[in-house]
């Protein structure tokens, strides 16, 4: 079996880490590029010729942003030591703010253009190809303040919203937790304290987990206080009364959508309540605990099945090959490139992520590989991340900015794809049960945990429009909406969540929960279809995955899917599939409980 490498290759990104020569070529070639963008905005005469110059260069300022900018988070990732990957990251967060503002006179430009005028301009095909993402673009511009002032808030962001947010990295990657006489990062103590088979190891981690991150609760509170107060300054001062909008307009998608999305959840809760319960005393506990939603269920004479990285990669390809013949293609490409972060080693940052490096036309992907079923889901979900930038690198620049809720389509229907491949291949019935509670962990982390989130998150805006919140309001909050989310089935709660997780605390974008929840449900739709529609249907989704950039979600699905996603129906059929697993888990588990 081909043997792959498990550290990645940015040297063919720009040669020299973090003390690379042409990483500050490149920057500074993207400072002559935004003053050539300022200078044609500022000289354009609202003609199709000047505006097609514009977005040329638009495109290379967006795209060198995005180079730079991957190229120092994935050195930080690689190795928290290194100090000097963040003042890559600096310098590049420097360049922000004058960039805003001549993106933001540029929009303000387009808004004050007459509709009739404007319909002109788009008889061109070059700009009617782009035409929706430009009407965002006039939608934004017409609500910016001047330009002085918008210069002025985009600058601040810089020591304000942003500062919070990276000073969250520092704090969040400095904290230990003592284990066995040792001192576990974050990253390693969460992954020991979810996986392991022990239930006294994951009671033990989870107090000190609990405990670590309660240890500076102040300072993550004063963390997460200025990040929200002042997105919603920001917002106030735009007109803006309403927090859920910004993100609504980001995942484009409508609140009636959204709103049903998660009254079908709620309605679907108690099956998932009960395979909890199930576990539970397959656990041997009386009541589910927090600490149990990814343990696993070893029964018998089971033992999980560990994977190299290289057999996870062959693992992933074959089974790619089955549904799609392009993404097992992109997948030895990556694998083959040395596209992947995967090594398990000190002083990597926690969790996993797909960046893009648009001047290459190629992805990076980040996560710590141990060998378990789980983490080759995670490495496939990642892959599906790429697949879907892979296939939209040869649109106009503008059409590949797809949003949150979509861009979790591809990478869910991925690991979708691994997790039923582990299944079909098990040799026992505890391998499937363990396979099957693997699986519907992630429906309980997007209909409960992800959930929690969005309750909490709305909670805590709406107590911010007032006030500041203690450490003891906030993890009051995060309770509460637990018990909500969870149904008041656990029998303890992690009121240091919001602490602990990093979502709560990236200033770009605002509630980094519910697209999640969203992508999981569209995706098991298009994952049925899929498997009913056989070989025909690479086509179909590769053309729905290059929409997902340039119409509203519920266009995208109305067209690629015929389904309204403001009904129920669709949301409905989506948890279906799911429960058909609970069925299964339940049914096979029975004999263990008597």
């Amino acid at each position: 079996m081909k043997e792959y490498s498990e550290v990645w290759d940015l040297e063919s990104i720009f040669a020299g880490g973090s003390n690379s020569a042409a990483f500050q070529e490149r920057l500074e070639k993207l400072k002559v590029e935004i003053k050539e963008l300022e200078e044609k905005i500022s000289t354009w005469q609202a003609d199709a010729a000047g505006l097609k110059e514009i977005l040329a260069v638009m495109t290379k300022v967006d795209e060198g942003l995005s180079q730079l900018g991957a190229f120092a988070e994935a050195l930080s990732s690689a190795d928290v030591t290194d100090s000097q990957a963040l003042q890559l990251d600096s310098q590049v967060m420097a360049l922000i703010p004058e960039y805003s503002q001549v993106n933001k006179e540029f929009q303000r430009s387009l808004a004050q253009i007459p509709d009739e005028k404007w319909e002109s301009l788009l008889e061109d095909s070059d700009l009617k190809s782009v035409a929706f993402v430009l009407g965002e673009f006039r939608r934004d511009g017409a609500n910016f303040l001047s330009a002085a002032e918008e210069n002025i808030i985009a600058q601040l962001k810089l020591d304000g919203q942003t500062a919070w947010s990276r000073h969250y990295d520092v704090l969040s990657g400095n904290l230990k937790v003592e284990h066995d006489n040792k001192q576990l990062s974050a990253g390693q103590a969460f992954n020991l304290m979810m996986a392991s088979k022990d239930n006294e190891v994951r009671d033990q981690l989870f107090e000190k987990w609990e405990e670590a991150w309660g240890k500076d609760e102040q300072l993550y509170a004063d963390t997460l206080n200025h990040i929200d107060g002042a997105r919603l300054t920001d917002q106030k001062l735009h007109g803006n009364t309403d927090y859920l909008k910004e993100p609504r307009e980001y995942n484009r998608l409508k609140q009636e959508t959204l709103d049903q999305m998660w009254a079908v959840v709620a309605k679907n809760k108690q099956s998932f309540v009960e395979y909890m319960n199930r576990k539970a005393q397959l656990l041997g506990r009386q009541k589910p605990v927090w600490q149990d939603q990814e343990a696993p269920v070893v029964l018998g004479d089971f033992e999980a099945k560990h994977y190299t990285f290289s057999q996870a990669a062959e693992f992933i390809m074959e089974n790619f090959e089955k549904f799609s013949p392009k993404m097992a293609a992109l997948a030895k490409k990556a694998f083959e490139g040395q596209w992947i972060e995967a090594q398990d080693r000190p002083n990597k940052r926690a969790g996993g992520y797909c960046t893009g490096f648009p001047e290459n036309q190629e992805s990076r992907i980040f996560m710590t590989f141990g060998g378990s079923v789980n983490e080759v889901a995670t490495l496939a979900h990642e892959l599906g991340h790429a697949f879907h930038s892979s296939v939209m690198w040869d649109l106009p620049h503008l059409n590949q900015g797809y949003a949150m809720n979509v861009a979790e389509t591809a990478s869910t229907f991925a690991e979708q794809v691994v997790n039923d491949a582990a299944i079909a291949s098990v040799t026992s019935k505890e391998e499937k049960i363990n396979l099957l509670d693997q699986k519907l962990q992630g429906a309980l982390a997007m209909f409960f945990n992800i959930h929690a989130r969005y309750i909490f998150e709305r909670s805590f805006y709406e107590a911010r429009q007032t006030k500041v919140l203690s450490p003891k309001e906030i993890s009051d909050l995060m309770v509460k909406a637990q018990k909500e989310a969870f149904a008041d089935s656990l029998a303890n709660w992690h009121p240091h969540f919001w602490a602990a997780k990093l979502h709560f605390y990236i200033d770009d974008v605002p509630f980094y929960n519910f697209p999640y929840t969203f992508g999981y449900l569209f995706s098991q739709g298009i994952y049925a279809q899929a498997k009913k529609v056989g070989g025909s249907f690479e086509d179909q989704y590769i053309a729905l995955l290059r929409d997902t950039g340039a119409m509203t979600t519920e266009e995208l699905a109305q067209k690629h899917l015929g389904v309204d996603l403001t009904k129920a129906d669709f949301w409905q059929a989506g948890i279906d599939t799911i429960l058909e697993d609970v069925k299964e888990f339940m049914e096979l588990t029975e004999e263990y409980v008597k």
